[in-house]
């Protein structure tokens, strides 16, 4: 789309590099999603209607359907011409992505969702209810290409990016549960979404960019959320990290460092041979001077793997070098166990610690509340079960 003038979506490998097994290019030749009108700006969608010999200005009505009135059954487009109804609803609202399991945890506040894609290509979102907040977390990719070793999704590779509207779809399907009151608590609506599901969002840059916009245009041209209540993560692409922050749209970024030190993190996440941790962390500091917004840092907690005292001093030291007026907060997350990884959740007690030495350096420091381990909520096992 011509509102994200990226030149590629992969980061240049350097000189010496090219050993670094890591997906950024989906397989060519495959089909492409049907475009739907959340892949496209207000005046994109008119001009496609009309391409199509249609009414142009129907796209407000589909528009306001899709984003305000979260109605999925054209049936109750009645202010579309009954004549034109299917011929417009198939040109802006194709079917993206299909239901093929939701599970629910914590008495249904958790609801976790397996979607097919139009190519068979299968990834999850998950909707979570809090009593202050509803939270979506959307997939980026089918797949990722990253190749973390204790990650459930970067162990099937990569198979395709997801499209803007692909993406879209899984915030709107959680709007609609809200509004129609299908999580208890009663209706509400949608507050949060973050990118933490499958893939790597900077690795689907203009897509992803292409989604938050969607997501914050006001409606009907989009769901009118704050910028502020959106989490994009990366696990430190670092030339996308440094594009982000100069696009004026401000989300949170979260960085999934998971180590302080470049001989763990070339293990634990392989793109730290490209891009170090002094480097990965630098592009967070520029965003968080940039935006003005406190960048989270994720950190995955493994049992005697990741979890020392000394781990956390070094942290500590990383981040407060950088700058000390909290610019950054860290999210310690107890490791979502994967059936028969050697990664294993730390203990309780280590994790404590790891607060209080980050804490003592002046780092505000969290452990993540953790749910839906029941239903498979890490990234990506659902569907590699079902797979």
């Amino acid at each position: 789309m011509a509102e994200n003038p990226t030149p590629t979506d992969s980061p240049t490998a350097p000189e010496g590099a090219t050993s670094l097994k890591l997906v950024f290019d989906e397989p060519r030749g495959r089909k492409k999603p049907p475009r739907h009108l959340a892949d496209l700006t207000a005046p994109e969608r008119k001009a496609l209607l009309e391409e199509n010999g249609l009414p142009g200005f129907r796209a407000k009505q589909l528009s306001t359907h899709y984003f305000s009135r979260l109605v999925d059954d054209p049936a109750e487009m009645t202010d579309l011409p009954a004549g034109q109804r299917d011929e417009l609803v198939a040109t802006l609202l194709p079917s993206l992505m299909t239901p093929l399991r939701t599970m629910e945890a914590d008495k249904g506040t958790t609801r976790k969702t397996l979607w097919r894609l139009f190519d068979g290509a299968l990834v999850e979102s998950v909707l979570m209810r809090y009593p202050d907040r509803a939270t979506v977390c959307v997939s980026s990719q089918a797949g990722c290409g990253m190749a973390c070793p204790f990650c459930a999704t970067g162990q099937g590779g990569l198979q395709r990016n997801m499209s803007t509207g692909e993406i879209v779809e899984q915030v709107v399907a959680g709007a609609r549960a809200m509004t129609r009151g299908e999580v208890p608590g009663g209706p509400g609506r949608v507050s949060n979404v973050v990118f933490m599901g499958m893939g790597e969002p900077l690795a689907n840059y203009k897509a992803v960019i292409g989604t938050v916009r969607r997501l914050t245009d006001p409606t009907p041209d989009g769901l009118g959320m704050s910028a502020r209540n959106i989490t994009v993560s990366t696990v430190g692409l670092v030339p996308r990290m440094l594009q982000l922050a100069d696009e004026g749209i401000p989300v949170t970024l979260a960085l999934s460092l998971h180590a302080p030190d470049d001989e763990l993190r070339n293990d634990l996440v392989p793109i730290n041979t490209r891009y170090s941790v002094d480097e990965t962390v630098d592009a967070a500091w520029h965003y968080a001077q940039v935006t003005k917004r406190r960048v989270s840092i994720e950190y995955a907690m493994m049992r005697g793997i990741n979890d020392q005292a000394w781990r956390a001093d070094l942290l500590g030291d990383v981040l407060q070098a950088r700058g000390d007026w909290g610019w950054v907060h860290v999210n310690l997350i107890p490791l979502n166990e994967v059936p028969g990884s050697r990664f294993t959740r730390s203990f309780d007690h280590d994790m404590d610690e790891f607060v209080r030495r980050l804490e003592a350096k002046g780092i505000s420091t969290t452990i993540r509340d953790t749910r839906g381990s029941d239903i498979d909520a890490a990234c990506g096992q659902l569907a590699a079960t079902e797979a």
